[in-house]
């Protein structure tokens, strides 16, 4: 079965570079993306597949049902883009002005499609039921996720997988890590309110942009000396706005930032950690503040008789070259809901471009994937999707 899944995924690789194409040339903002979705849609309902539209918002859900009893094992895409502007020179650069696919969810949709095509074409001889769940808003939380799996986009689903190429390995490699492999990513604002003034009389003022200065300052002591060494932790300030006028002191100064964690004490303790040192601080400075802490996706953590399966599973892959443990990652993943709900894991396709050296990072204007990479993912989800129904089989006996 495998080898044919492989041979009409090989035939079909040509219409799986032209949707991602396609997708590129199109994409849309998180929470936006209604032609993406329709686009989605009636490419499962014209090969008779059955699909369901407006899933938690734009997401699209199609179930494949084999021609024997068994699991149902369910796949996940996402299919959001990012505002950037893109600066790639390509045939399929995109078509709308400050909106990029910039992280490779073009080419995971085009990978899903295309292998629940080939599902389908096999179904007959095919065991059990196939979700594939085509995600919105990936990039922006609270996300598509949460959302889509209230709608009941998991109900019924024995197992996970899910894979996000990855353009700093090349193509041919998979990635993996039991339990957290990216971080729980949550997102800060304070605001100082000081006391203006003229620029040439600070001792009239209580100087904003003196006490969020140190306040940006502060905060890195919170991993440095009050986090764990053994615990991973980043705090970074992305955001400082103040006044900007050369001669004037301002009354107000807002910072804004993220932190990302594994461990949920270490990040329930930074969120605390960082209003104990907010109110310190200002209250040395004799001013006031606010403090809002906004938690975004969990720690994508998956689960180790998954991961074990898959690491077996990908080893077998044509294509796959070298099955490697991933180091921890800060970014962040919704797909981190859909494992708190079923058993699963997510890994990481090689897609470095082609004669690079250094690929240009994800979210960049001039991020782009090696497209045989999609062919890999399809081959990879797939193998996947198909044995470990059979396994389970075996171990039950």
């Amino acid at each position: 079965m495998l080898e044919k899944l492989y041979s009409k995924l090989e035939g079909y690789y040509d219409e799986m570079v032209s949707i991602r194409r396609y997708l590129h040339q199109n994409p849309e903002l998180s929470f936006q993306e209604v032609n993406t979705a329709n686009y989605i849609k009636s490419f499962y309902e014209n090969l008779g597949i059955e699909v369901r539209g407006n899933v938690g918002g734009n997401g699209v859900v199609a179930k494949i049902h084999g021609g024997k009893p068994g699991q149902t094992i369910a796949l996940r895409a996402d299919f959001d883009a990012l505002p950037i502007q893109e600066e790639n020179d390509v045939p399929y650069k995109s078509l709308n002005p400050g909106v990029m696919h910039a992280c490779g969810h073009d080419g995971h949709t085009a990978t899903l499609l295309v292998l629940a095509k080939v599902l389908h074409e096999l179904k007959d001889e095919l065991e059990g039921t196939y979700v594939m769940i085509h995600q919105h808003a990936e990039e922006y939380a609270p996300g598509g996720a949460i959302s889509m799996i209230k709608d009941g986009c998991l109900d019924g689903v024995d197992v996970i997988f899910g894979t996000h190429l990855w353009a700093s390995e090349p193509t041919g490699k998979i990635q993996y890590r039991t339990g957290p492999i990216m971080a729980a990513a949550d997102r800060f604002e304070i605001e100082i309110q000081g006391q203006g003034g003229h620029g040439a009389q600070p001792h009239r003022t209580k100087d904003s942009v003196v006490i969020a200065s140190q306040l940006v300052l502060n905060l890195q002591q919170i991993v440095s000396r009050r986090v764990n060494p053994i615990d991973s932790a980043v705090i970074s300030v992305g955001s400082f706005v103040a006044e900007n006028a050369f001669n004037v002191i301002a009354d107000k100064a807002k910072l804004v930032g993220t932190v990302r964690t594994f461990n949920e004490e270490v990040r329930s303790f930074i969120e605390h950690e960082i209003e104990r040192i907010v109110k310190g601080t200002c209250l040395a400075a004799n001013c006031d503040y606010s403090y809002e802490y906004n938690r975004g996706y969990p720690a994508v953590v998956n689960h180790a008789e998954e991961t074990d399966f898959l690491v077996d599973c990908v080893k077998s892959v044509p294509s796959v070259q070298t099955v490697e443990e991933a180091e921890l990652q800060m970014g962040g993943e919704d797909f981190a809901y859909y494992l708190q709900h079923v058993k699963g894991t997510f890994f990481f396709t090689g897609a470095k471009p082609e004669g690079v050296t250094i690929a240009y990072p994800h979210h960049h204007p001039k991020f782009d994937i090696d497209e045989k990479a999609l062919l890999v993912a399809a081959k990879a989800l797939g193998s996947a999707a198909l044995t470990y129904k059979v396994q389970m089989e075996e171990v039950s006996l």
